[in-house]
């Protein structure tokens, strides 16, 4: 089953990071949110990937064309341009296919304009800006069995304001980023499709998933819903930055499932 990541976004409110490199670039422990979003689902055994490309798409074919190098001891013999690994990384078997999906395709175009690498029943899709400790074989058994079109994830989302609880002028529990328990879900993307998802795309440019496609899903009762109540956060300024950052260095890295 082959998992599709838009990627394409200008990220324009992470300006201080995606100046020079799309958003699914900027590194969290040194390494791309892109690669921490991959790990989760090759964790559960998904490993052939369809990145939807536009702003500055070629910084991520370059880092994965040479993934090689970057990740491992190698000898390089000049006038040949042999190359030879000492050592490997455990992201061995991944088949990722690059897709040029435009430089202002809206995300619902980017989907529609990768149709043909779909070859399944089934796909997932999720965003490049997200992690999360989601289970996506849960996530996919959920989906089968509700027998529609679409299964969306939806999140408690993180408040964007520290939570203090005290007792007597005393702080008991200090919550940099404490999830909002209103009941209100939002979405956290970890979607899974089947192919008649294409039905309600088009390839015109300005074709939002979120908007029309979604709307007409819910009209005839195609979509449902998948509550995750664990960790997720997604990447959208520069204050998340730092805070997945932070979690990282802390020991804290919730979404890091993988060994």
């Amino acid at each position: 089953m082959k998992v599709v990541i838009l990627c394409g976004g200008l990220g324009t409110r992470l300006k201080e990071e995606t100046e020079f490199k799309p958003k699914p670039m900027v590194e969290i422990a040194g390494r791309p949110i892109l690669w921490h979003i991959m790990k989760t689902y090759s964790h559960y055994g998904f490993n052939k990937f369809v990145l939807c490309l536009g702003y500055r798409g070629d910084s991520i074919k370059d880092y994965f064309c040479n993934y090689e190098s970057r990740n491992n001891d190698f000898t390089l013999k000049l006038g040949t341009n042999e190359i030879t690994v000492h050592n490997q990384h455990t992201e061995s078997g991944w088949e990722i296919t690059f897709a040029d999906t435009g430089l202002n395709s809206m995300t619902g175009a980017r989907v529609k304009k990768i149709m043909k690498y779909i070859d399944e029943d089934l796909f997932m899709l999720t965003y490049g800006d997200g992690v999360s400790n989601i289970d996506i074989k849960k996530l996919l058994e959920f989906h089968k069995s509700q027998g529609k079109i679409a299964t969306i994830t939806g999140v408690l989302p993180p408040s964007r304001f520290g939570e203090i609880l005290e007792n007597k002028g005393i702080v008991k529990n200090f919550n940099e980023k404490p999830q909002v328990h209103s009941g209100s879900l939002i979405s956290g993307g970890y979607f899974v499709f089947n192919r008649n998802i294409f039905d309600f795309l088009s390839d015109s440019h300005d074709c939002i998933l979120e908007r029309q496609p979604m709307e007409n899903l819910v009209k005839e009762n195609q979509l449902c819903v998948y509550k995750h109540e664990g960790f997720w956060q997604c990447m959208d300024t520069f204050r998340d930055f730092e805070y997945l950052n932070n979690l990282w260095r802390e020991g804290n890295a919730t979404w890091k499932i993988w060994t």
